[in-house]
């Protein structure tokens, strides 16, 4: 598992974990756009087969896209063998609706058995994260949410941000702002 790339130069690794999800995917792409920003989206099987022109928008604007399981699962669970059916649906969707193939896969949650790692390995390269923003949290204010990514970026760093309903008030007061300060910083985006 790969949580976090090479640290010697000023470059990061910006992820959004769920979607796409209308309302939320096109907005983080519209910000990325606006400072000719990169990332890696790690989609959900099942959102690319409900929005599918907007998981080829995502490809078409030069992002990276990963598999995310196809309805968002827990690793601790389920069986290997269930497990691997979900990754083997979200590659199926994947093909089918866009054409390509991820070869980088996140476990949901970061939940991922030994056996579920281990049978993974040889098709993906399984990337975790160092910065985790906590978009998430509706106990945490965005201020908190935007300090803290701020704090914990560093080159190298894979930062997770989610593109899904429940972050959709907090992504727009956090993304922006956070954009601005890789920028003012000069840290390079990359995809993975």
């Amino acid at each position: 598992m790969i949580w976090h790339k090479e640290r010697n130069e000023p470059k990061v690794y910006l992820t959004f974990d769920d979607g796409p999800v209308p309302g939320i995917t096109d907005f983080v792409l519209e910000e990325l756009e606006k400072r000719a920003m990169r990332a890696t989206f790690f989609m959900v099987g099942d959102n690319i087969r409900k929005y599918p022109d907007l998981a080829r928008q995502v490809v078409e604007m030069g992002n990276s896209v990963g598999n995310h399981t196809q309805h968002h699962v827990k690793g601790f669970s389920h069986s290997c063998q269930d497990y691997l059916q979900e990754v083997a649906l979200c590659q199926s969707q994947f093909e089918e609706t866009i054409e390509v193939r991820p070869r980088i896969f996140r476990p949901p949650y970061g939940q991922l058995t030994h056996g579920q790692l281990k049978s993974l390995l040889p098709d993906f390269q399984v990337f975790m994260w160092d910065v985790l923003s906590g978009d998430f949290d509706r106990d945490q204010t965005a201020e908190v949410c935007l300090a803290k990514t701020k704090k914990y970026t560093q080159n190298g760093s894979i930062i997770v941000f989610h593109d899904q309903q429940k972050t959709k008030e907090i992504i727009r007061e956090v993304l922006p702002p956070y954009l601005d300060y890789l920028v003012l910083k000069d840290f390079e985006t990359a995809i993975l």
